[in-house]
Order: structure tokens, then sequence, then C-alpha cells
């Protein structure tokens, strides 16, 4: 439909090597638009951009870390010289240190806090100016629904950043609205495909059950769930959506995330 034609935009998305970041890119290139990839593990970026060269888009791989104030300058510029413009940001890139709040080093803190929130606002930033200059653009960060209630299990300095991430969103989004530029929020549950969380369950047995509690439908999250949605926030069908902050976590916030975590152990002692 021609409401979600991307044709003729330029999308910036960050750690698209895999995961998430690839699910985003992809989509974005299969609406039209070119893109530029951003991600550290050169290889994975790579094949990504051959992917989506196969669609008959401009896919450009720039390897790098997002945390690097120099690089994150390097690639816009080279977004200037290649395209001359940009009308997508998604902001997926962006780990995180978890350990118990007594012993979290403050170096961790600070190490979480500049890849989630300072690395992204800087990030905002570039594109902010040159969407603002164009009177348009769409901005996309990625959150998670440990910004919006306490997860417990030791993600204390992940929960607070990713709460900044929300934050940041809303106050951009109503600095910038009047003047063309959109700035939304999506807030992810347990998705699969990055590695980390299937590691997480594999070291704990009970871990698995307890997420799936918590998730009304019944399933975990996969990467190609965030397409239709960045799809929709990219293109002109949300143009009077902006500030939004949008779950998509299977049902987990509307049941409230805590009741997830205690049914396993209701369970264990009602049989």
């Amino acid at each position: 439909m021609k409401m979600f034609d991307l044709s003729n935009r330029v999308a910036v998305v960050t750690g698209t090597a895999q995961g998430m970041g690839r699910a985003m890119a992809t989509a974005l290139a299969e609406a039209g638009a070119d893109v530029v990839l951003l991600d550290r593990n050169k290889e994975g970026n790579e094949a990504t951009a051959h992917k989506l060269s196969q669609l008959g888009r401009r896919a450009l791989p720039i390897s790098g870390d997002i945390t690097d104030f120099a690089h994150i300058d390097h690639i816009f510029e080279t977004v200037d010289r290649e395209f001359g413009r940009i009308d997508i940001l998604g902001n997926v890139a962006g780990e995180a240190k978890a350990g118990p709040a007594e012993d979290m080093a403050l170096s961790d803190i600070q190490i979480t806090f500049h890849n989630l929130v300072i690395s992204r606002y800087y990030t905002c930033q570039h594109a902010g100016r040159r969407m603002l200059k164009q009177g348009k653009g769409s901005i996309m960060n990625i959150g998670s629904i440990a910004g919006d209630r306490s997860l417990g299990r030791t993600q204390s300095v992940y929960g607070m950043a990713m709460a900044a991430v929300i934050h940041m969103t809303k106050e951009l989004s109503t600095e910038w609205a009047g003047r063309g530029v959109r700035v939304n929020a999506i807030l992810p549950a347990q998705v699969l495909g990055s590695g980390g969380l299937e590691k997480r369950m594999e070291n704990d047995p009970y871990l698995r059950d307890t997420f799936l509690h918590g998730i009304p439908r019944g399933r975990f999250g996969q990467p190609d769930d965030i397409k239709g949605l960045s799809v929709w926030l990219a293109s002109d069908s949300s143009d009077w959506i902006t500030g939004a902050i949008i779950p998509m976590d299977g049902g987990n916030l509307a049941k409230n995330g805590g009741g997830g975590l205690l049914a396993p152990i209701i369970e264990k002692y009602v049989k």
C-alpha cells in the first residue's frame, strides 16, 4: 500500500548483524528504503548488506562501535556524502552489564549508560539535526519492558538505562514534533535470536518457564516480530504517531510482568 511505501528514503539502523536490528533493516528495505547498516560484527553486517542488496536496494555496511563518538560522526558524514539525506533512524544496538545491585561496579554502570543512553542520544542528535532541516523524519528507539516495570533478576542498571531511553523518546518527540520529526520507542519483552537470552536460559533451567508464564501470547518473541511495527513507524501511515511507547511483548505488560515471575512459585506450592 502506498502509505507504507518507503521508496527513495534512507534509513540508518544499528545492530544489524543479527537479531532485531537485522530484522528492522530487512523490513525497511523490503518496503523500499536504502539502508546504512551499523554493527561491530563486520562479517555479520556484510552478510546482512548482501541479503538486502538482493532486494534491489542500496545497503551500505559500516563496521564499528556505536559507543565511539568519532565513529558516529564518521557514519553521518558518510550518510551526507553518499545519500545527502536521512529519513529513518533505528536505534537498536546497545549492551548492558548485569549483576546484584549491591555488587555493581561504577564502571559497569557507566558502560551500560554509555551504551544504551548516551550513544543513542548522540545518534539521535545527528539524525535529528538533518531531519529538522528536511522538515521530516522518523526515529525509532528500542527500549525494553524493563524500562517500564522492575523485572528483578539482577537487572537494576539495565532497567534504569531503559527507563532513560523511554524518557529520552518522550522529550525528543515533544521538542521536535512541531518541526516534522517523530520519535517513538518500541519495548520488546524476551526476544530470541541474539544468543544472550538463550544462554541465560541454558544456565537457569527455571528461567524459560518463568518468562513464558509472564507472556499471555504463549511464546517468546522472534526478531521478525519487529518488522511490521518498524515499517509502520517509519512510514507516512503513522504520521500522527509520536512520543508513543509501544510494547512488543506478547501481552506481558498488560498482564504485569511480576505475575509471570510469581506464577511458577505459586504453582509449585499449590500442587
